[in-house]
């Protein structure tokens, strides 16, 4: 998947903010707001998600949707169960129902809910106001990090 860099390279699983608070297993939501492997400008790119453009590539070639579940990591499929997998039953996207929500402020379990809630609820009508909240959302930064 096509990013630009917004953390410094090679750290990112030795890190102290790479791994979930004790006694929590770390899940592709958790994440750091003041993750010091941020650049700054990396930081603003991220804020606003400016570091998914180069995702509308893979939107061209068809390989993304504009709006749908986030495309995961392999690492993070490996953990998921039954219910979880069921988010990757349709195309990834750059938005989805799960980012006009709340973003890196919702926990494992309620972003699985709310790809899953897509996933079984898809319709032209669910993705056209994901699609209106996206640009709110993004200028707001609101759970960016």
């Amino acid at each position: 998947m096509l990013k630009f860099r917004t953390m410094l390279p090679d750290r990112r699983a030795n890190h102290p903010t790479a791994r979930a608070p004790e006694g929590e297993e770390r899940r592709e939501t958790h994440k750091s707001e003041n993750d010091p492997r941020h650049t700054p400008l990396g930081r603003w790119l991220r804020a606003y998600r400016l570091d998914e453009l180069p995702q509308l590539v893979h939107v061209c070639r068809g390989e993304m949707s504009l709006v749908g579940p986030r495309p995961q990591q392999a690492t993070e499929v490996e953990m998921y169960d039954d219910h979880a997998l069921r988010r990757l039953r349709v195309r990834p996207g750059m938005t989805g129902l799960w980012q006009v929500s709340g973003r890196s402020d919702l926990d494992w379990e309620d972003a699985i809910r709310l790809d899953t809630y897509y996933v079984e609820n898809w319709s032209l009508g669910l993705d056209v106001k994901i699609a209106l909240l996206t640009p709110a959302y993004l200028l707001s930064a609101r759970g960016a990090y």
